[in-house]
């Protein structure tokens, strides 16, 4: 079995912590018992690119668990955990990473996953997706899943230009997912990953959050919780009376640059903290991305902007603004609670993990009578995850009786009856 890692005798330990992890993950062992049984990836082929934590383990053996052949990648070249690549190896997985590796690396591992002709692509960013249809000729996907904010943005944007040529399905945006791991998942880990980074302290510290969308409503909510004062910057009316509702003030960008300490991104966007507003910044200002890609703060300007620059930390750089000022880049600009922390716990990692093993079997039962675009997750496959995550909590529901059952469906009941 072909793969490429940093060190395979790293196995005991990874494999050590996948076992924790997976403690934490009842419904995804459910599942995996389910797939074990019942083998419904028997002769199929995935390819994946995510984020190698000891969760992504515990799902990559679900698949396993289910017969499929399975190559993995990682997604973000500052996320992997080589412990866990090297205890995957050892239970038979192709995997192609390594922590910290170049571009041209990550580039590399990309082709080898996708080397073994997969028939569904799992991805995180939707790199291996887009590599797929620059050179549609040479490979046959039946179907895709796509994980993330950013990387649904990818595949819709194909299909609006209609150049995507397979079913993809949405996880990132099904209830069970986006309500959980988007919110108290990216919540907590992003503060992990600050903490870590800069051992800074929060509360009285000005927290501007850029994005209020379900990853920003859990990094204030969560930065609020430690004391910190929270400013939302957002561009969707909605979204920013929301914010105001729940307490937190919404300023433009710049108007948030000069008054904030800590500056966290969540939008999925890029060129959201720009040349203009790193001059507005006090000096001290740290800076942290908490989307998928590095480019929601303008990173290269930052560099071609600063007169100088130091590595002051594992994961924090100082730069030198013309002004005299500096301000302080956490993680390379790349998602902070990957790079710095260790993503989101597995008992959130359980529900968009179950979505995605559960999504696998759909797709390779429903592709056919699928057309090329992006779905939801049915909502059969999200309400499961509910019930057996309740389940695992030891959480009972009400049920309707009867004579709710038909008041349900009644129209003849009303004030005057």
């Amino acid at each position: 079995m072909p793969y490429d890692i940093h060190d395979r005798s790293l196995a005991e330990r990874g494999q050590q912590r996948i076992d924790w992890a997976a403690r934490h993950m009842p419904v995804l062992r459910q599942i995996t018992e389910e797939f074990a049984a019942e083998k419904p990836f028997e002769g199929r082929r995935i390819a994946a690119s995510l984020h190698i934590t000891t969760e992504t383990a515990v799902l990559v053996g679900a698949l396993q668990a289910g017969g499929a052949e399975v190559a993995l990648c990682a997604s973000n070249p500052l996320s992997t955990h080589d412990d866990v690549c090297a205890a995957l190896v050892e239970r038979g997985i192709a995997v192609y990473a390594h922590h910290g590796e170049d571009l041209a690396s990550y580039q590399r591992h990309m082709e080898q996953a996708l080397a073994i002709q997969p028939q569904l692509v799992m991805d995180d960013g939707a790199d291996l997706i887009a590599i797929l249809h620059s050179r549609p000729e040479e490979y046959e996907v039946l179907a895709g899943i796509e994980e993330t904010t950013s990387g649904v943005m990818r595949a819709r944007a194909m299909a609006e230009q209609q150049v995507l040529r397979f079913p993809v399905v949405a996880v990132n945006d099904t209830p069970t997912k986006r309500y959980f791991d988007n919110r108290y998942g990216t919540g907590q880990n992003t503060i992990d990953g600050i903490l870590r980074a800069t051992n800074v302290l929060l509360a009285g510290a000005t927290f501007v959050v850029a994005g209020y969308g379900w990853c920003g409503r859990g990094i204030a909510m969560r930065a609020r919780g430690m004391g910190a004062r929270v400013i939302v910057s957002e561009i969707n009316a909605t979204r920013a009376l929301e914010a105001i509702m729940d307490g937190f003030q919404v300023l433009p960008m710049h108007e948030a640059a000069p008054l904030g300490e800590i500056f966290v991104t969540a939008t999925g966007m890029a060129g959201v903290i720009r040349r203009e507003h790193f001059l507005l910044m006090q000096d001290g200002a740290i800076l942290a991305n908490s989307g998928h890609f590095d480019v929601e703060v303008d990173t290269a300007g930052l560099r071609d902007l600063a007169t100088g620059s130091a590595q002051l930390r594992q994961h924090m750089t100082e730069y030198e603004l013309p002004n005299g000022r500096k301000v302080y880049l956490l993680g390379q600009g790349r998602l902070i609670g990957q790079a710095a922390a260790e993503a989101s716990p597995a008992a959130l990692m359980d529900l968009s993990f179950a979505d995605q093993a559960l999504s696998t079997r759909y797709l390779f039962e429903a592709y056919q009578r699928l057309t090329p675009g992006v779905y939801d997750v049915p909502s059969e496959i999200d309400e499961r995850v509910a019930v057996l995550k309740l389940r695992a909590l030891g959480v009972q529901l009400d049920t309707l009786t009867q004579e709710q059952l038909a008041y349900q469906h009644a129209w003849q009941v009303g004030t005057a009856n």
